[in-house]
């Protein structure tokens, strides 16, 4: 269920449809939910890279904000036509089709980097968020390696998604990526989940501790004897204390 959002041709064949709706679904929230916790990132001059971006206003905001220049990817055609021709007047906003798992970007090309939901996605179709299957393991290191390698030194990586920190941040706190996580929450009936990466700068014991557990393997809770109907008490003289 839901592993359609995994394909090119269902965003495709969606965006096609959405086409002239005067309101877009933006997964997550608006960037106004969130901004208070991205504008201490941002300075004069910054070159931010949108992965995903889809049809939200996100972008834009971001430009609006001081991002500047700033590139906006996503795999879909359509979406990019789209998003090219509504925004064709904005100077310094590029549309480019590109998969995030092969970044067509020198190193350290950007010094601010941002997906919203775009992971999620990479991810659906898991049964078990503490088992993650390694081909899906695979795909988001792809991610997040072309990720570290077009930031800056001291560039910022921010990932907006609804899965908390035991599960998620294991995935990004790789010794290999050169960063460090950190997360904030926002959100009013439903909270999520912002995490952000800082280029250059060390894990912290704990989340090295959880990045370590997304390669080991998984033990899962011992089960118990139970008491089923048809037992009856005699079962207590067989405990031994």
């Amino acid at each position: 269920m839901f592993t359609m959002y995994r394909e090119q041709n269902y965003w495709d064949s969606r965006y096609k449809e959405e086409h002239d709706q005067t309101e877009k679904y933006d997964w997550f929230g608006s960037y106004r939910d969130f901004r208070d916790l991205v504008r201490r990132h941002i300075k004069p001059g910054t070159r931010g890279l949108v992965l995903g971006c889809g049809t939200s206003s996100l972008s834009v905001d971001l430009h609006r904000d001081g991002v500047d220049p700033i590139v906006s990817i996503d795999y879909s055609p359509v979406c990019i036509k789209e998003m090219e021709e509504k925004h064709a007047g904005i100077p310094d906003m590029t549309w480019l089709v590109m998969d995030a798992r092969q970044l067509e970007f020198p190193d350290a090309s950007f010094d601010f980097i941002i997906e919203k939901g775009t992971l999620d996605a990479m991810m659906v179709g898991e049964r078990d968020p503490w088992r993650v299957t390694p081909e899906t393991v695979a795909v988001i290191d792809k991610v997040l390696s072309e990720v570290s390698r077009v930031l800056t030194p001291t560039g910022c990586f921010i990932s907006v998604t609804f899965s908390p920190p035991h599960f998620r941040t294991r995935h990004y706190a790789q010794p290999e990526y050169d960063w460090s996580v950190s997360c904030d929450t926002y959100g009013r009936d439903f909270h999520y989940f912002l995490y952000t990466m800082r280029k250059g700068k060390e894990l912290t014991v704990r989340d090295q501790e959880r990045g370590l557990s997304l390669h080991a393997p998984y033990i899962g809770p011992e089960t118990l004897p139970t008491l089923a109907e048809t037992d009856d008490e005699e079962f207590l003289y067989n405990i031994h204390i």
